[in-house]
């Protein structure tokens, strides 16, 4: 190949001797491709080029070796001042893509690595895909994870490429595919082997295959007389999970489908004034913001190192067992030890379930399954990388484990508690190296909630402590930094939230009253369902352990549940009954009128507030951005709202207080103020939560 063009500062142009231009997209000052002003401003001018030269086909590949394009610069949103600048910006992102669509000449997009949003726009605007089909590549239109949906002309491309319904389930839950998935699925036309990647992207410019086209029964949900009806059924579905006033992106994604099947030049109109409303909502914002934050907790594990290959588990409980589970799933060979052998043979049961949701493929159910062993009398602590103990919530057990493994385990192995409330000082007292503990604590399910605290005391090695984050990292959990205290982070700011709720129960407010107002106020579920699910004496010991020490009462009726045998979901009754799948509400006694939405959402979540401020003061996070992304992603807690410290920046901190004051006069003393309420450095923190977000990422 020869170079022909070398003054593009983004792309370079080389042509080969078969008249093939190979447009090569290599962002400069950037570890990978990504989509701003100045790089969409460079492309158009490249693509009037080679209109210009008229090559046989052109084929958009990327230089960089991490992936074809990951999507749009989410620093730009953060920049854009109002709707109408997001419209400039969006309007010219859709006339470039519409200038490659086309373009007289067979174009070809050859994608490894990620290519989402943008990346992928830009790959639907040619005639055709190739993909690398490794398991790094990924495709998408993920946007609605950050508040908006496609802007660059994806929404009409991809029902056009695959069909109306199968495309909007894709935008619409932001899901990404494989290669072979999404060749599967008709979104690229073929998944190749690396090798080959380079012939295949040949071979499509020299045949001219015909355009990929769906069929009519894909095509019909879009004419224009059934759309109103596709429409419908599809806002349902999305309001079950996205409530419109919560996430409106998913909803105004299905406002422009369905107003513009019937021409492609209004549909690229609403889908430009769609995004640029949405791009500049509160929701938005703090869904990129979060986006932020959890690129900043990535970056803790990137500095501890590689190399876990095996790991070893005590405690084959639900939590032990899942941790193990988990890991399997994500390739370490584990053994798992407990006492009881009927513990072991359950777990196995639970883990041959999870591969099979995940992995589908019994050969690779199988392979999981080879590389979780049970090992009743502990032989694989010798070997293990990482051992994690995950027994009974008893300090003299842990201590007494501990100080049996010590002795057994690698020099250079990492020692794990998944304490959920002990601090690790104590139970480090026993070790002649304490400073070889830390603890790893997971939440459940543990397949399904992507923190992970990794907590440090005084005599923690950084070393280890850089090492628990690396280990994180690889089994695919976000690292959250937190000091040893009782409960950490999110047990300690969780706990008055579920106890508020039982104790209102216990007032006779039912079930789905107390349920409801929470999942309308924005969490996934209502605390008595988390509480069920987490199980009620999990709950009960943390809430004593947290009550001990913070001198604050455990409600009786949590007590009584579980002295009668009532944990939750696992032994199928707590607040509700749970069977078969399916749950309803243990009735209780009522205790007269139905109180108003706006009191029990806040006697649920000012106390909320009150612990997260607590847990500032005391330093349990390093700040107010990392107390935020530990409780969304460790509790769920309403992201739309970007957690508790961004939802009192916005609420405003007198209003919140004036709240809690009525509620200390009404209920009692649990709603006293802790003084981080008076301590001007946190609530100075609080401004510009987002700002510090983006520039910490």
């Amino acid at each position: 190949m020869t170079t022909t063009e070398t003054t593009w500062q983004h792309f370079s142009v080389e042509h080969d001797a078969e008249g093939i231009a190979w447009v090569i997209f290599d962002r400069a000052d950037a570890k990978a491709n990504s989509l701003n002003g100045a790089v969409i401003a460079e492309l158009q001018r490249l693509v009037e080029a080679l209109e210009g030269l008229q090559p046989r086909g052109v084929v958009f590949r990327s230089g960089k070796r991490n992936g074809f394009i990951a999507g749009a610069d989410i620093r730009e949103f953060v920049a854009l001042e109002d709707e109408r600048q997001a419209l400039g910006l969006i309007r010219t992102g859709q006339g470039v893509m519409d200038r490659i669509a086309g373009l007289p000449f067979p174009t070809v997009a050859m994608i490894h690595g990620f290519c989402l949003g943008g990346g992928m726009e830009l790959a639907l605007a040619c005639d055709y895909r190739v993909a690398d089909d490794a398991s790094a590549t990924r495709l998408g239109l993920p946007e609605v994870q950050l508040g908006i949906h496609p802007g660059f002309g994806g929404s009409a491309r991809l029902p056009a490429l695959i069909g109306h319904v199968p495309a909007m389930n894709l935008m619409l839950t932001g899901r990404t595919l494989s290669a072979k998935a999404a060749a599967k699925q008709g979104v690229i036309d073929h998944a190749v082997p690396t090798r080959h990647l380079e012939r295949a992207a040949r071979m499509m410019i020299r045949s001219r295959p015909d355009l990929r086209r769906p069929g009519m029964m894909q095509r019909l949900p879009g004419w224009w007389p059934l759309a109103a009806y596709t429409g419908r059924a599809m806002r349902k579905r999305v309001a079950k999970k996205a409530p419109a006033e919560h996430y409106p992106a998913p909803h105004a994604l299905i406002d422009v489908w369905q107003k513009g099947v019937r021409s492609h030049h209004r549909w690229m109109g609403l889908e430009a004034d769609s995004v640029a409303r949405l791009i500049v909502t509160p929701t938005a914002r703090q869904l990129v913001r979060l986006f932020f934050l959890r690129e900043r907790l990535k970056g803790f594990g990137r500095r501890g190192g590689g190399g876990f290959k095996r790991l070893h588990v005590i405690g084959a409980g639900v939590m032990g067992g899942d941790i193990a589970a988990w890991c399997a799933l994500r390739g370490l060979t584990v053994t798992l030890q407990d006492l009881e052998v009927k513990s072991i043979a359950g777990a196995l049961k639970r883990a041959r379930g999870l591969f099979r949701k995940k992995l589908r493929h019994p050969r690779k159910v199988q392979a999981a399954m080879d590389r979780l062993r049970p090992d009743p009398e502990g032989f694989g602590v010798a070997g293990a990388d990482v051992v994690i103990e995950a027994v009974a919530e008893k300090l003299s057990i842990k201590q007494s484990l501990f100080k049996s493994l010590e002795t057994r385990v690698k020099p250079e192995a990492i020692l794990a508690t998944n304490t959920s409330s002990l601090p690790l000082e104590e139970i480090g007292a026993v070790l002649e190296r304490p400073e070889r503990l830390i603890g790893l604590h997971f939440f459940n399910p543990v397949a399904k909630m992507p923190l992970l605290e990794v907590v440090s005391c005084p005599a923690t090695d950084s070393e280890v402590l850089a090492r628990g984050f690396a280990f994180a990292n690889a089994i695919g959990r976000l690292p959250l930094p937190v000091k040893s205290a009782p409960g950490f982070l999110v047990n300690r700011v969780l706990m008055p939230y579920l106890l508020e709720a039982v104790t209102m129960n216990g007032e006779g407010i039912s079930t789905l009253h107390i349920d409801t107002v929470a999942r309308r106020f924005g969490m996934p579920m209502g605390p008595l369902e988390l509480a069920d699910t987490v199980g009620l004496d999990i709950c009960l010991s943390v809430a004593e352990v947290l009550g001990d020490h913070f001198g604050k009462p455990v409600p009786e009726a949590l007590r009584r549940l579980v002295e009668a045998g009532h944990l939750g979901r696992k032994s199928g009754r707590g607040f509700y009954h749970h069977h078969g799948g399916r749950k309803r509400p243990t009735p209780v006694v009522t205790g007269g009128c139905l109180p108003e939405r706006t009191e029990v959402r806040d006697r649920l979540i000012t106390p909320f507030i009150n612990e997260s401020l607590a847990c500032l003061r005391e330093g349990i996070v390093a700040d107010a951005d990392l107390l935020d992304a530990g409780v969304v992603f460790g509790t769920g807690f309403a992201p739309f709202r970007g957690g508790p410290m961004s939802y009192l920046a916005h609420e405003g901190v007198e209003d919140v207080q004036q709240r809690m004051q009525r509620l200390q006069q009404t209920c009692g003393a649990r709603f006293s103020a802790d003084a981080g309420w008076g301590d001007g450095a946190i609530l100075k923190s609080l401004e510009g939560l987002s700002d510090h977000a983006a520039a910490t990422s």
